[in-house]
């Protein structure tokens, strides 16, 4: 028995000297944040430039907690601060950003999401951030890098792993939704569909009734309590002056 106690001592030792293993700091000019001039001349916009988070706020709140950062020109989140999203909504529109996640690390970019609930999760969908080998959620292949989270799981696993970045490209008109992640199709859906709906009510949504049911909504990076960085991030509004 004493034998065993020192076991499990010495693992959970183990345990809390790596969760308190330092995630590293980027150095400046780690992420550039510019358009192309194909971008430019097909009207896409920065949503962040690498200096301010003029377009982005804290959920439910006026202004960015300070748990999101810029670090060496990415947005980063630093520390607790809550789900991030654009002060403008938008419907129709193409993005295009990179990530890079933390060892074990979670978070995800939601979608036409609102504040009418708790939590923006009530009503967007979300597009995972995970790295696929060292978080538990991987073992459930909608919850891994690139799926449409608790939805649809990516054909094959496409990610990079930890250290490096992926390359995003969501694009939504009207119902129909495609998701990317470094060149491949991770999950392709119609809102509302009825091969939708069967997901949903499959999936830990199937309790909220607005989940999903926008096609007009916030984007957003999530607070999933892990150290991310988010570079270049662009978006082509689509929705022809709504």
């Amino acid at each position: 028995m004493i034998e065993f106690a020192k076991g499990v001592s010495a693992a959970a030792l183990m345990l809390s000297l790596t969760a308190c293993s330092p995630d590293p700091v980027l150095p400046a000019g780690t992420c550039a944040n510019a358009l192309t001039d194909d971008e430019q001349r097909a009207g896409w916009t920065l949503l962040f430039d690498g200096q301010s988070l003029a377009q982005w706020r804290t959920f439910g709140k006026d202004e960015v907690d300070d748990g999101w950062a810029i670090e060496g020109g990415c947005l980063t989140r630093v520390g607790w601060a809550g789900d991030l999203i654009t002060r403008q909504q938008y419907s129709d529109f193409e993005l295009k950003l990179e990530w890079r996640i933390s060892d074990a690390g979670n978070s995800g970019i939601f979608i036409r999401g609102d504040e009418s609930g708790d939590a923006i999760h009530e009503t967007a969908m979300e597009m995972q951030v995970l790295d696929n080998a060292g978080h538990w959620d991987r073992h459930d292949p909608t919850h891994r890098a690139g799926a449409y989270y608790d939805m649809i799981a990516p054909a094959e696993d496409t990610s990079q792993p930890v250290g490096t970045w992926n390359a995003v490209h969501i694009i939504a008109r009207g119902p129909y939704v495609e998701f990317w992640l470094n060149g491949q199709q991770t999950a392709a859906f119609e809102q509302g569909s009825e091969a939708w709906l069967a997901l949903y009510q499959q999936s830990k949504f199937a309790d909220r009734p607005a989940y999903g049911s926008l096609l007009k909504g916030h984007i957003g990076l999530q607070d999933h309590w892990d150290k991310v960085w988010y570079r270049n991030i662009r978006l082509l509004d689509t929705s022809a002056g709504e």
